[in-house]
């Protein structure tokens, strides 16, 4: 729980993190509020069919999911968080701006298109188009200058001067980042898309840019209290070099006792000894002749052939966060598509319910700070994910033997005699597996990872989605192709009531569970988190975190 002893701090702290959420929180209503309806948007005034406009969407959808990595990229190793920040609330703006002018400028859309008819009659000429995409471009640019760092450029604000001596800070900041997160989606999928349609698009596409706005003016007005960290080229160099040095070094052979070898390590650093995971890369912070590979000030003199302790453990620690991302996600379609808003409630009810009543009740109870651990929070997550599929099984069986009870089963959009809030039991899990999987994941990045990573690391868990998406894909492609019989309808059959999605959802389920085993397996092997099994306590980033002053820049940029 984020406590009040961090206003106190002349930089960074609560003040800072209320300001950089507010700025994701308002991008986040602005740009789903344009791309929920965006569909509709492109039919009626673009006079594009459903396939091109679905067409459109994807690759918008896809550039911004993938530009955050290498915003997240450039932010770590040249630009900086700040500066990214900033440059993508510019162009977010700026292309929600231009989008906004086609509603309004004339001759921007198809003329003969009506506001609400379901398709146009002539198309959208090139310049149209071009115009269209270049607005798309720069909110896509823009998203990826702002999701790449907002999560991370938070927890710089309490990293370097609170140190996180306050067990679960981190952990209530992931989580209510979460929340907040998915409530402004949330209100966008429903306020700002009912003003599109209630009030046309030249309302409902001014809302966003006012959004924007404030979004940009919250995140710039609070700039000379952020604590702004530096942007380190080092961190390929560092990674090149330690795998250069185990190689040059490959001959040696390290003795079974740590005691028996001189590491190199960093000047006031609390990682004097390297791990005995991944070992081999051990010789390349071995120093064989101190007279030859030191300097008289304590440096190597070829860090090509000598690297410290910290190096060659930041990029262990990358090679072991990378091979726990491989989990599968569910994906599937389901009637009632505004239910979704139900998941997000969920979530946010489990993330307070555990940040302000279980982890409070329970450190009371044991006289001492308690909570789960990351890696136990991804296994309830997972474990959670895997039963809501099992029970949305079961629902859909009742489902169907209700309609063919009814005599509706080749009628396939039908309604039965089932109310919908039989759902709310999936959504339920499935909100608590979203609290407990995507908030420790994305903890669990930010903390292995080495700090100078910490934009990428912020961004992982968007990666781990979009392979799952893809996954997902595979699945039911295979569902619907081979588990079907020559006199039978297929589990995935567009007909409902002829098809066993009860049987599919109970596949997905039981891969969910033999994912949970994996993921033990991949548990057991990965080893302690930094923080410990039982969380994280004090400073998790021990050892890691370079506290010279040279690393923040806290003049007002």
């Amino acid at each position: 729980m984020i406590t009040e002893p961090l206003l106190s701090s002349p930089k960074g702290g609560i003040r800072a993190l209320f300001f950089i959420i507010a700025n994701e929180a308002l991008e986040r209503l602005a740009s789903f509020g344009l791309s929920t309806n965006m569909i509709l948007y492109l039919t009626r005034e673009y006079g594009m069919d459903a396939a091109s406009g679905a067409q459109t969407l994807f690759l918008y959808s896809a550039a911004g999911n993938f530009l955050p990595i290498i915003g997240a990229f450039l932010a770590d190793t040249y630009v900086g968080r700040y500066p990214m920040i900033g440059f993508g609330c510019i162009a977010s703006l700026l292309g929600m701006v231009l989008l906004w002018l086609t509603a309004i400028i004339p001759g921007a859309t198809v003329p003969s298109c009506a506001q609400f008819s379901s398709r146009c009659s002539n198309d959208a000429t090139t310049p149209q188009l071009l115009f269209l995409y270049f607005c798309l471009g720069l909110m896509s640019i823009g998203a990826g200058g702002i999701r790449s760092c907002s999560l991370a450029f938070g927890a710089d604000q309490l990293s370097k001067r609170d140190s996180l001596k306050h067990a679960g800070i981190l952990e209530s900041f992931f989580s209510w980042y979460y929340v907040i997160s998915s409530a402004s989606v949330f209100i966008s999928m429903t306020c700002v898309v009912y003003i599109q349609e209630a009030m046309g698009w030249k309302v409902g596409f001014g809302v966003p840019v006012v959004l924007m706005i404030l979004s940009t003016l919250s995140f710039f007005l609070a700039s000379p209290i952020y604590v702004k960290p530096k942007a380190k080229a080092s961190w390929l160099i560092g990674f090149a070099r330690v795998l250069v040095a185990s190689f040059r070094k490959r001959r040696i052979e390290l003795s079974s006792l740590d005691t028996d070898e001189l590491y190199h390590h960093r000047k006031g650093s609390a990682l004097v000894v390297p791990s005995e995971r991944i070992r081999f890369l051990n010789k390349a912070c071995v120093i064989k002749n101190p007279e030859e590979d030191l300097m008289p000030d304590g440096r190597a003199s070829d860090p090509w052939c000598l690297c410290t302790v910290d190096q060659v453990e930041e990029l262990k620690a990358l090679i072991k966060a990378s091979t726990m991302n491989r989990h599968i996600t569910s994906k599937f379609e389901i009637p009632a598509g505004s239910f979704y808003a139900f998941l997000l409630l969920s979530a946010t009810m489990w993330i307070a319910l555990y940040d302000r009543v279980i982890i409070p009740l329970a450190s009371k109870i044991t006289g001492k700070p308690t909570r789960l651990g990351l890696k136990q929070k991804i296994g309830i997550g997972i474990l959670g994910s895997a039963a809501s599929m099992a029970v949305l099984a079961i629902i859909e069986r009742v489902r169907r033997e209700i309609a063919i009870r009814e005599g509706i089963s080749d009628i396939p959009d039908a309604v039965t005699h089932m109310s919908a809030m039989w759902l709310l039991p999936f959504y339920f899990l499935l909100g608590f597996s979203e609290a407990m999987n995507g908030v420790g994941l994305n903890e669990f990045f930010y903390t292995e990872l080495p700090k100078s990573m910490s934009s990428v690391a912020s961004n992982l868990f968007s990666i781990g989605l979009s392979a799952a998406s893809l996954v997902a894909s595979f699945i039911v492609s295979n569902v619907r192709g081979f588990i079907s019989e020559a006199n039978q309808e297929s589990w995935v059959s567009s007909n409902i009531n002829k098809g066993h999605y009860d049987y599919y959802y109970w596949l997905l389920s039981g891969l969910g569970f033999a994912n949970f085993i994996y993921y033990l397996a991949c548990s057991k092997a990965y080893g302690p988190c930094k923080g410990g099994q039982k969380g994280i306590t004090g400073d998790v980033r021990e050892g890691l975190i370079d506290d010279d002053d040279d690393d923040y820049d806290d003049d007002v940029v």
